[in-house]
């Protein structure tokens, strides 16, 4: 009787997988070692890099092997193993952030194999034969795509510096806040916050995935108060909290020019932003104290 319940049970755990699996198009799979202890650690692993229709991770804690399933035209590998490494789990790719480590339960801190040298940014390669061989094949997958079509090899350019048009929109909006027009702050936020839903974490590179979901949240809120609101003044006070966090994203970001963190002295006894220029041109008075401040920092 047992033998038949046991039998049944593997049979609906292999149904439900084939489900999931077939809701994914394009179908890719690959099997990696990520580090973990319990039962805890599987749910919140699988958690981490499961997507709907896009991934699923099957990770066994016996064996610490997790079998990854997904779309290859909308994700891949890395790009699921830095979501789990994130999580607080290490793979033998992507290291995860020492302070995701720590914040596991006690029972989920799994004995390290590798020392993170750095905790925002440290990765390592898997020399085996096995991961060699896969990571061979991937980089003849993307140079055969990109020989067919010169117009993806742009566009991967392009989305690869997808936080630029995040910036750009900051900058307008920081021109918006000196002419101290309420209603054109208003309509630039909204242009803002529609271009910050748009980025695609997946293409972000490590540094900027890190530092972008630090942010995000509240960048998002800062934008949406500045968009809700018609008092300019309130609005200055949402875009002192924006230009810290844009400022925290930028220093890691690829930038094609210098950028200029600025200080105010006088606004909330002291405010900083951002700018394209060196000259100051103050976005929490505008003109009536339109040179107040000056460039205390040069981003490249």
């Amino acid at each position: 009787m047992k033998n038949s319940l046991n039998i049944l049970m593997v049979m609906i755990v292999l149904l439900s997988s084939n489900a999931c699996n077939a809701q994914i198009k394009h179908t890719k799979s690959t099997t990696v070692k990520i580090y973990g202890n319990c039962e805890m650690c599987e749910k919140t692993i699988e958690k981490a890099g499961n997507e709907k229709k896009v991934a699923q991770v099957d990770w066994n804690k016996d064996t610490k092997l997790a079998t990854i399933t997904f779309d290859s035209t909308k994700t891949n590998t890395n790009a699921i193993l830095k979501k789990i490494a994130l999580a607080g789990y290490d793979s033998d790719e992507f290291l995860a952030p020492e302070d995701a480590y720590a914040n596991l339960p006690e029972c989920c801190q799994y004995e390290r194999v590798k020392k993170v040298k750095n905790s925002m940014t440290a990765t390592t390669m898997n020399h085996d034969m096995h991961e060699e061989d896969m990571m061979k094949e991937d980089m003849k997958e993307e140079m055969k795509s990109n020989a067919t079509n010169t117009d993806e090899e742009k566009q991967t350019k392009e989305e690869v510096n997808q936080l630029n048009s995040v910036f750009n929109n900051y900058f307008e909006l920081k021109d918006a806040f000196v002419q101290s027009d309420a209603s054109i702050v208003t309509n630039t936020a909204k242009k803002l916050n529609a271009t910050i839903k748009a980025v695609n974490m997946n293409k972000l590179s490590m540094d900027e995935h890190m530092a972008w979901m630090k942010v995000v949240d509240k960048i998002t809120t800062t934008t949406e108060q500045i968009s809700k609101s018609n008092d300019i003044e309130k609005q200055r006070t949402y875009f002192n909290d924006l230009s810290e966090n844009i400022y925290a994203l930028i220093k890691v970001a690829e930038t094609t020019t210098p950028v200029y963190y600025q200080h105010c002295p006088m606004y909330n006894d002291g405010a900083n932003w951002l700018s394209k220029e060196n000259a100051i041109k103050n976005p929490y008075y505008g003109n009536k104290m339109l040179s107040c401040g000056k460039t205390i920092e040069v981003i490249e």
